[in-house]
């Protein structure tokens, strides 16, 4: 892996997070408000099908977008992924979803952009062909499958002048909007928790641990100044320092009770996240970003995130040493 280093942030971010930072984008067309076709790139996760039905069961909750079309691929190289699409081809169209042959062909029919992809390795190359079409677009959790890759989809959004933004819908999880409402006072401290499955197409976090440390950066924020790893084969033990003294964790589970939740520890009460309901509240996030441009939060923490987990892995090799995230402006 490539060692991160302030530079590299510091180049990244000038080039491809300027118009992240203030919350602002140009603004869309006005000829496009009227149209409002989805179209999704991969059908080799749940996901897909779980927002394809949610819009289609009640248009009117999510601001009258349809889905319209779909490429079904996706990952042709991870078995746990390619076995659903069959499935999920037949159970889309059943939607009013057309199945397309390739990216291009889906492109032209559709205004915005799920991309949807199990495999984030390739969401670099899936989401190059979206911003030189100009479509607005989601790309779902891995943003990517590295540091750097991450680094490039930025600069290519910024390159494009076409926003995006990646998350996964555990940043909505019950109880953590109060949370940052500010309701409990500053926050001092996370301890979270997922499944933290490994697949070797994939930097370990980067699979399926990323739902925690998307968690964790949620209720913490930027500014992560370096994480360990005590590593076991059953679990994972990731322990972040922010340069106020703060401390956050992430237990990525193995084995046990496959769950999410967490505690955050604020000045004024000691919060206990609440379950994990579904996905329906980051597609309302979705179809607004898609409505108004706005990315409904700091892109800079979803390049924080990768960096998190790849210093993890770092740390990981390194027998649990303490490695920095050179990443802070």
């Amino acid at each position: 892996m490539k060692l991160i280093t302030r530079k590299d942030f510091l180049m990244s971010s000038s080039l491809a997070l300027g118009w992240l930072a203030s919350h602002k984008v140009q603004a869309l067309d006005k000829s496009s408000i009227h149209r409002k076709r989805i179209g999704i790139i991969g059908l080799d996760t749940s996901h897909s099908l779980a927002f394809a039905k949610s819009i289609f069961e009640d248009p009117n909750r999510y601001l009258n977008y349809r889905v319209v079309a779909a490429y079904p691929y996706g990952t042709r190289t991870i078995p746990s992924a390619t076995e659903r699409i069959p499935k999920y081809i037949e159970e889309i169209k059943k939607l009013d979803v057309k199945i397309m042959p390739s990216i291009k062909e889906l492109l032209k029919e559709v205004d915005y952009v799920l991309l949807e992809t199990n495999d984030g390795r390739l969401h670099l190359e899936q989401a190059k062909e979206v911003f030189k079409a100009g479509k607005p677009l989601f790309i779902d959790k891995p943003l990517a499958a590295s540091y750097d890759d991450a680094v490039e989809i930025f600069k290519l959004s910024a390159k494009y002048n076409v926003p995006f933004f990646s998350s996964s819908s555990l940043r909505y999880i019950d109880g953590m909007q109060e949370v940052l409402s500010g309701k409990y006072g500053q926050v001092i401290g996370a301890d979270v928790y997922s499944p933290a499955v490994l697949d070797p197409s994939h930097p370990d976090f980067f699979w399926y641990g990323i739902h925690a440390v998307e968690m964790l950066f949620t209720a913490m924020g930027l500014g992560c100044i370096s994480v360990s790893r005590t590593y076991a084969p059953n679990s994972d033990m990731l322990v972040g320092v922010w340069p106020d003294g703060r401390i956050g964790t992430v237990r990525g589970k193995r084995s046990g009770k496959s769950d999410f939740g967490g505690t955050v520890h604020c000045e004024l009460a000691t919060i206990k996240l609440g379950e994990f309901k579904g996905y329906d509240p980051l597609l309302l996030e979705i179809v607004k970003f898609f409505d108004t441009g706005v990315v409904p939060f700091d892109g800079k923490e979803t390049l924080e995130i990768c960096a998190f987990i790849d210093a993890a892995d770092k740390s990981k090799l390194a027998n649990g040493a303490a490695i920095k995230l050179e990443t802070n402006t």
